[in-house]
């Protein structure tokens, strides 16, 4: 696990902790060629430079998010942006992670992107990438 990953995980209350934990596991068991850094004060993975997976502590849980994931179409990615492609899941208990599921959202994840990457310089449009 990437030491600012860590660091980021150790801060969080015990059952946070063991959330992130078990998250960052999975996310870079499955996505082996990522990049993983703390981007925007929290931990995301990227394809090429691309973010494609994070998360966050947030008021209601711990929030994973996919950049691209409202093209998935996973109804337990239901936590929808507004303005681009993202979809998300709140954890507030080890025992909602479901390893079966992400590991399916995390192979979608590389077969459906859009690129953010750009977005600055293309003033806000998306494109689709894969």
């Amino acid at each position: 696990m990437n030491k600012e990953i860590k660091e980021y995980n150790d801060k969080q209350a015990s059952g946070d902790k063991e959330i992130c934990n078990q998250l960052a596991t999975i996310i870079d068991k499955e996505l082996t060629e990522a990049e993983s850094k703390i981007w925007h004060a929290h931990p995301v993975w990227f394809l090429d430079g691309n973010p494609i997976v994070g998360y966050s502590k947030q008021k209601a849980g711990i929030r994973l998010m996919f950049w691209s994931g409202a093209d998935f179409e996973e109804n337990d990615l239901n936590i929808r942006g507004e303005k681009f492609k993202d979809a998300s899941k709140f954890y507030n208990n080890i025992s909602e992670i479901d390893a079966k599921d992400l590991k399916r959202w995390l192979k979608k994840s590389r077969e459906i992107q859009w690129d953010y990457k750009n977005l600055v310089k293309r003033k806000g449009q998306l494109e689709r990438l894969k």
